[in-house]
């Protein structure tokens, strides 16, 4: 991943480009399918191992500016309460949230930004704005994940957040994020975006997975097999991301792990942390990045860009910028591991 220079570069307003299943040719071949997952890849290589806690330690001043940009969308939530009315899901109140997001989203990226990356604003917003769920429907899924995390990987290619802040933001401002909302599921009662139900991995995330199994590996007190019991839970919940994961769902659903979130519980079968991040990895690309419903809401511009990448491209971990010069059915084992890509139904599944 290549830094650029915000005076020099010219930022573009990103649009949808793919608009037909023909055009998934064209993602899955791009610049920005290798660069997102790289930047999957490296903050997952840069959690391996280490609590939240430990990858939360002495935090930059621009990891400290996303905290409080992420703050003020909290008190946001707290200034808009959900209104009185008849359905139980889809809280009317989330679009007055969602439109004061959108009113105040230049306010909030110049407060979190220095003025010398003023330019870039008209772009990385739209992947802020696309990050909290969808206004029409109420509902979030791992399409406006996605943007979040596209977001995220914007502010290192400006060169607002450099290499040694990757762990920070998997363990502090992702954690943040998830946080964030869990609570506007919870206050607006939004419905999860193309749900599968109980053969789902999660309603709402996948990402928190992938990381969180990192976060995990060679863990001496966590062993896959008991990662869903609840003394495993209430202990490690707000150290790791995957027992965060399974702490709301257990809030949301009722009944047993095993029934509610049967390929969550299928993964307790898998024989180490290392193998289910990697089968989680695999799993996002073939049942989230490959598609159509989730892709076609992702927007591309100048630092996600449809151009074809290079012939020898490959998903690798990006070099993110050092330059410190910046604003001071059940899942067994087997198909876990050897998840395939079939497609499904546009109409059942969306962001």
């Amino acid at each position: 991943m290549s830094v650029i220079n915000n005076e020099e570069h010219s930022f573009i307003a990103p649009t949808k480009q793919i608009k037909t299943f023909g055009d998934m040719s064209s993602w899955d071949k791009s610049e920005a399918y290798f660069e997102y997952l790289g930047f999957i890849h490296a903050i997952n290589e840069s959690v391996k191992g280490i609590s939240n806690s430990d990858g939360s330690k002495d935090p930059s001043p621009a990891i400290e500016k996303c905290m409080e940009m992420l703050d003020t969308l909290d008190k946001m939530i707290d200034d808009i309460p959900p209104i009185d009315q008849p359905q139980r899901f889809g809280n009317q109140a989330f679009k007055t949230w969602y439109q004061k997001l959108k009113d105040d989203i230049f306010d909030i990226l110049q407060k979190l930004l220095p003025p010398t990356h003023y330019r870039a604003v008209p772009e990385i917003m739209e992947y802020l704005n696309e990050a909290f769920g969808n206004s029409t429907r109420i509902d979030y899924g791992t399409g406006h994940e996605i943007s979040f995390v596209m977001f995220l990987y914007c502010l290192f290619r400006i060169n607002f957040l450099v290499s040694t802040d990757k762990a920070a933001v998997a363990c502090l401002v992702f954690v943040r994020y998830l946080e964030i909302v869990r609570k506007l599921q919870m206050t607006y009662r939004m419905e999860p975006a193309g749900s599968h139900g109980v053969w789902s991995l999660d309603d709402y995330q996948f990402v928190p997975f992938i990381w969180g199994s990192s976060q995990l590996i060679d863990n001496p007190y966590i062993e896959p097999q008991h990662f869903y019991k609840e003394t495993i839970v209430e202990k490690y919940q707000n150290e790791y991301m995957f027992l965060s994961c399974i702490k709301y769902i257990n809030m949301v659903k009722k009944g047993p792990f095993a029934e509610h979130s049967n390929q969550l519980w299928s993964v307790s079968g898998v024989a180490n942390w290392s193998k289910i991040n990697a089968g989680l990895i695999k799993m996002y690309k073939a049942e989230v990045l490959a598609k159509f419903p989730v892709v076609q809401h992702i927007v591309f511009g100048s630092l996600f860009t449809l151009k074809p990448a290079s012939l020898d491209a490959s998903i690798r971990v990006p070099p993110l910028p050092v330059n410190t010069k910046r604003f001071p059915a059940t899942y067994s084992q087997n198909k876990l591991e050897n998840k395939s890509s079939e497609e499904t139904n546009p109409e059942n599944q969306d962001q």
